[in-house]
């Protein structure tokens, strides 16, 4: 079957989009990649929150699913909206998820702890930012917005002491040594972002497409994003919301689920676990505790 990818034109949105071509050729299919340029790709002066948030960078790259360009597109599923359409499109697989943490980089300090007072950090994550002044009151935050490389060639430059990336991104670009210091951040401190680690896949409706991609889900993984979709859906917030949540099914099969919510001015974070014959109503149930 002859296929076509539509995609970002970011190094790690093609890197994504090039392991899930692969895959499908490793299956007979022909494939190409179409790069579109997305909203959340032109600007970049703004954090996201202030430009939206919600389906920045899918917007264009369903437009070409619509014009028929492409049938198949491929994201970073933390960036993939819970409310999308669903009249014309299907969020069809969850390959097996990536890192689901948040890295510290620094090229002067080893880890977070040991950042100096009123340290400067880089992150344009309302999630981060909030977990963060929660560990420590004197952090500065500042925005930080941009690809990767251009991420780390600000951290080079001297604006910031520390950045936070998605552990995921760094390692699948294969730049955990182009920084001094990395060091992967306990989900105690930062609960990560819904879908975080994770690639979403999604399709338009023909059937034929469909039965192609649903072979690279992977239960475990789709079970987990399910949930923390469930929950960021329950309390009716977006990708960029100050909001984390992470669910991981543990070797007994039982699930344990964190969460992290910025009420007013107040940080609530709670955890629970949950048999795994549950789990389909784990994510709106543990969202209840939060409202």
């Amino acid at each position: 079957m002859e296929l076509v990818i539509a995609t970002r034109g970011s190094k790690l949105a093609l890197w994504q989009a090039e392991w899930v071509k692969k895959r499908l050729e490793e299956m007979g299919h022909s494939v190409k990649l179409k790069i579109v340029k997305t909203t959340g790709d032109k600007i970049l002066d703004k954090p996201l929150a202030e430009i939206g948030g919600k389906g920045l960078f899918i917007k264009e790259v369903e437009e070409a699913l619509l014009r028929g360009d492409a049938q198949i597109a491929v994201h970073s599923l933390k960036d993939f909206p819970v409310d999308y359409d669903e009249e014309n499109f299907q969020l069809t697989a969850v390959p097996v998820r990536g890192a689901v943490e948040d890295a510290f980089l620094s090229e002067n300090f080893e880890n977070l702890a040991e950042l100096p007072m009123n340290a400067v950090i880089g992150t344009s994550s309302l999630r981060r930012a909030m977990q963060l002044k929660a560990f420590r009151e004197d952090f500065i935050i500042e925005p930080l917005r941009g690809n990767i490389d251009t991420r780390i060639k600000k951290l080079k430059s001297g604006k910031f002491d520390a950045i936070i990336l998605a552990h995921a991104g760094i390692k699948r670009l294969n730049l955990l040594k182009a920084v001094k210091y990395v060091e992967v951040i306990d989900p105690d401190i930062i609960v990560p972002a819904m879908g975080q680690g994770a690639l979403g896949i999604e399709t338009t409706k023909d059937p034929k497409v469909i039965e192609v991609v649903k072979k690279l889900n992977d239960l475990r993984s789709w079970i987990e994003v399910s949930i923390e979709r469930d929950f960021v859906k329950t309390l009716n917030l977006g990708c960029h919301a100050p909001v984390g949540v992470n669910a991981k099914i543990l070797i007994d099969d039982s699930i344990k689920i964190r969460g992290a919510l910025l009420k007013g001015d107040k940080l609530v974070k709670k955890e629970v676990v949950v048999p795994f014959d549950e789990w389909e109503f784990a994510g709106r149930e543990f969202a209840e505790e939060f409202k």
